[in-house]
């Protein structure tokens, strides 16, 4: 200690030169450091969700949850499975154990559930990730007339906010829609059709196929018929029996119509409809770059909104960090 201690009397600007490089290491730490409460972790948990629109929370039991646990078991590192069976969706989750490969586990459930052939017909194609782990900034409240105007205009927000920076955003409010066709029975009678024929051909008119290749090599190019149907109009126009009698078309004879699924959230506020977009960042995003995203958007968007429309920000988690980087800069100076 002595001899480091003779050493910088001797060499004074060595003593100089030495706080400065730990000066300029200090810079460079804060602004590579990132700006969040907690500090990084991972979560080794997998997900799994069926989509079973209509079945009840029994039928989704015996049809999804059940067959999927029996396999789902058999994964390498599994610490636990728990399921949830709702009406109309399954959800499995997988906890696993320390130091398991998450992707080598996310690829065996994949498999395990590619392997399952018998899920019912009406079920939607399951659903598998890795869950990750997202800190809120903010939430954005958009209130309006009625939710048919400011749908558009909560998924052009969605979309600007995205490009801005924010690195998630979760929609609480605006249920998710779907087409609704109602045949009569009559009508299906005299058209010598029954409900699942019609709704066969319904399937089978209203989906784009591929439709082979065109070209060679270099120039090749995927064909495909795009037939979707995406709103009540398409649907209104496919042809659901040709014969002598001419086209009759579904519209014709059904009365179709957009609305919401079943067990969907809305969220109201003095009567008015509202819906809540909350801004998230991830676990290696910076929040207050995030908030300086935000405040930019709101600066250059609040002006173009029609009267009314109104938007709200409370709950500002970027908030509590700034406040508390300024109680240590404060404490430290």
């Amino acid at each position: 200690m002595n001899g480091m201690l003779a050493f910088f009397i001797r060499h004074k600007v060595a003593a100089n030169v030495l706080v400065l490089v730990a000066l300029m290491a200090g810079f460079m730490g804060v602004t590579r450091m990132n700006v969040q409460f907690f500090p990084n972790f991972a979560l080794d948990v997998l997900s799994v969700r069926v989509l079973w629109s209509g079945a009840s929370a029994e039928d989704v039991e015996n049809g999804i949850i059940i067959p999927l646990e029996e396999r789902l078991k058999t994964v390498d590192g599994v610490k636990k499975l728990s399921s949830t069976a709702a009406q109309g969706v399954a959800s499995i989750t997988l906890e696993l154990k320390d130091g398991t490969d998450t992707l080598i586990a996310l690829d065996q459930v994949r498999q395990r559930v590619a392997e399952f052939s018998n899920l019912p017909k009406d079920a939607e194609a399951p659903i598998i990730s890795r869950i990750s782990r997202y800190e809120p900034v903010a939430r954005l409240l958009v209130r309006g007339p009625s939710l048919s105007e400011l749908r558009p205009w909560v998924q052009q927000f969605e979309r600007e906010l995205l490009t801005q920076g924010i690195d998630r955003i979760d929609i609480q409010g605006l249920p998710n829609e779907r087409i609704a066709i109602e045949i009569p029975g009559s009508q299906l009678e005299s058209l010598n059709l029954s409900l699942a024929d019609a709704g066969d051909r319904v399937a089978k008119l209203a989906r784009d196929l591929p439709s082979g290749i065109a070209g060679e090599q270099d120039g090749a190019r995927e064909v495909r018929s795009l037939e979707q149907r995406r709103d009540v109009e398409g649907f209104a126009n496919l042809p659901l029996v040709s014969d002598e009698r001419g086209v009759i078309r579904l519209g014709d004879v059904a009365e179709i119509t957009r609305e919401a699924r079943p067990a969907s959230l809305a969220l109201e506020l003095q009567g008015e409809p509202v819906v809540e977009l909350i801004l998230q960042r991830t676990e290696n995003g910076d929040a207050l770059k995030a908030a300086k995203a935000l405040e930019t958007w709101l600066t250059k968007t609040r002006p173009t909104l029609p009267p009314s429309l109104q938007l709200e920000v409370y709950d500002q988690q970027w908030e509590l960090v700034r406040d508390r980087i300024n109680l240590l800069l404060s404490n430290g100076l």
